[in-house]
């Protein structure tokens, strides 16, 4: 048996290593090392609770609209203050934003470079994918991110700027949305599904969403030349190279639901342990310290109790990252989590036949990027100029709040507590520390550390090209993770 230690990865946000035990030239255990500790949660000790709305979003320069709005609902929990229906449609614009906008990226400009590595120059199809992906040169990329920048000005019309922005408040959006900028923002939205339709998938949206079964979508790919989109691209490299059998996760799955609107969600909320569907249980997340390079209870305590102590002190620890279970149990979040939960036949039908893996978690992406944008079409046209996008409410001197909410990547929770009228008490738990959590007190892996076993290792290879592809599958924000 040998040890190999990969990173740091580039196309990453944020610093990971991974430990990995290779024998019988395959990985036959892992470790997931987040090796910079950040401490946003001890910033927050001490501050006025308002200005958790200016330190929260700081936390990640991609998915700061997300970490925004699982603080704002945290004050609103604690303020005890709803949203006019203007301001859940203006939250669910801007979150939607930043969501499909991080989807696009990751599979234009971390995930689908990585096929073009000299790896895989004898394959029929490299030099084609070499000149489309290639990073910074490839054709893709040079349509993609004028798409992605016309979009996100999305964001500049309704929150003012990205990322950082002040807009998302505990009752709605400080910016309220005039007639004619409505008719920009179908615009905007219309052009992104424009780009979409023509060059992600070579077909209308609602084609793409109707797919129900893994026969179905192999005909839609099959309709055409792969050539012809960039995700029949995907699936016929996949197809190719075996990605299905590649990555196998949990199959458990955790989704907090996004996108309420008058007390339903687009997309609900809810688990998946032991082969069956369960109603969401907040109560039951715990934080496990037994591998982590942190000081504090030695059984799992809830984000409400949990605290945040770095220590070098443990003999055990490998990782700043702490490692949260549901029921005591290791679940997976994410886009396939979250299609997952939401019942949607297709991805119902991929966790079936082989589970969750490299393969299932890309399709899982494409489709709520086809089942989103046509929504936030339907959300523009509801808005009322005419009425209130933002509730006030009064913050109490004590008191408690949560908020939950889906980021691109999964679930990620705020749990904050308020004493003296000051902050006594924050806590988080990002997508990514679900996914790329450390061993627990039980000596369970997190997610990806069960998902690396049995990656094939070409004799040789410093970073394995099937670790490259199973990581970057969860698309890691590991700057959130150690927040």
């Amino acid at each position: 048996m040998s040890r190999i230690v990969v990173g740091p990865f580039n196309r990453v946000e944020g610093d990971l290593e991974v430990s990995l035990d290779i024998e019988n030239g395959q990985v036959s255990s892992a470790q997931v090392n987040s090796p910079m500790f950040r401490g946003f949660e001890r910033i927050m000790q001490e501050q006025s609770p308002m200005d958790a709305l200016v330190y929260t979003p700081r936390i990640c320069g991609i998915c700061s609209v997300s970490q925004s709005v699982a603080c704002a609902k945290a004050l609103a929990d604690l303020m005890k203050v709803d949203m006019p229906p203007n301001g859940e449609l203006a939250i669910n614009l801007l979150l939607a934003n930043e969501n499909m906008a991080d989807l696009l990226t990751h599979f234009y400009l971390f995930f689908m470079p990585d096929f073009c590595r000299d790896v895989y120059a004898d394959k029929p199809w490299f030099n084609e994918v070499n000149a489309r992906f290639k990073a910074t040169q490839g054709r893709a990329a040079q349509a993609m991110l004028p798409a992605r920048a016309e979009f996100l000005h999305l964001m500049g019309i309704m929150a003012g700027k990205w990322p950082h922005t002040l807009s998302i408040q505990p009752g709605g959006s400080a910016k309220p949305i005039e007639p004619q900028e409505r008719i920009r923002l179908l615009a905007i939205i219309g052009s992104f599904r424009r780009f979409l339709e023509e060059h992600l998938f070579g077909a209308n949206l609602d084609e793409i969403v109707q797919l129900d079964s893994i026969a179905a979508l192999n005909r839609w790919r099959d309709q055409a030349d792969w050539r012809q989109s960039d995700f029949r691209t995907f699936l016929h490299i996949s197809d190719d190279l075996g990605l299905a059998e590649l990555g196998r996760g949990t199959n458990q799955f955790l989704s907090f639901g996004n996108y309420a609107l008058q007390g339903e969600k687009l997309f609900k909320a809810g688990a998946y342990l032991h082969g069956e569907r369960q109603a969401l249980a907040p109560e039951m997340i715990r934080e496990d310290l037994a591998y982590s390079w942190m000081q504090g209870p030695a059984e799992p305590q809830h984000p409400t109790e949990g605290v945040t102590e770095p220590s070098l002190d443990n003999p055990d620890a490998y990782t700043w990252c702490k490692a949260p279970r549901l029921n005591g149990q290791v679940v997976e979040v994410g886009a396939i989590a979250r299609q997952f939960i939401n019942g949607h036949p297709l991805i119902e039908a991929l966790v079936a036949q082989r589970g969750t893996n490299v393969e299932s978690r890309i399709i899982a992406r494409m489709l709520e990027l086809a089942i989103v944008i046509p929504q936030m079409q339907e959300w523009v046209k509801q808005i009322d100029p005419k009425g209130d996008f933002c509730y006030r409410g009064a913050l109490p001197k004590e008191g408690s709040g949560v908020g939950i909410v889906e980021a691109a990547r999964g679930s990620l929770g705020h749990w904050l507590s308020v004493s003296g009228g000051k902050i006594s008490h924050y806590q988080i738990i990002a997508p990514t520390t679900w996914n790329f959590s450390p061993r627990d007190q039980d000596a369970i892996p997190g997610v990806l550390e069960q998902a690396l076993v049995g990656a094939p290792v070409i004799d040789g290879e410093k970073e394995p090209v099937s670790v490259q592809h199973i990581v970057r599958s969860f698309d890691p924000c590991m700057v959130c993770t150690v927040h």
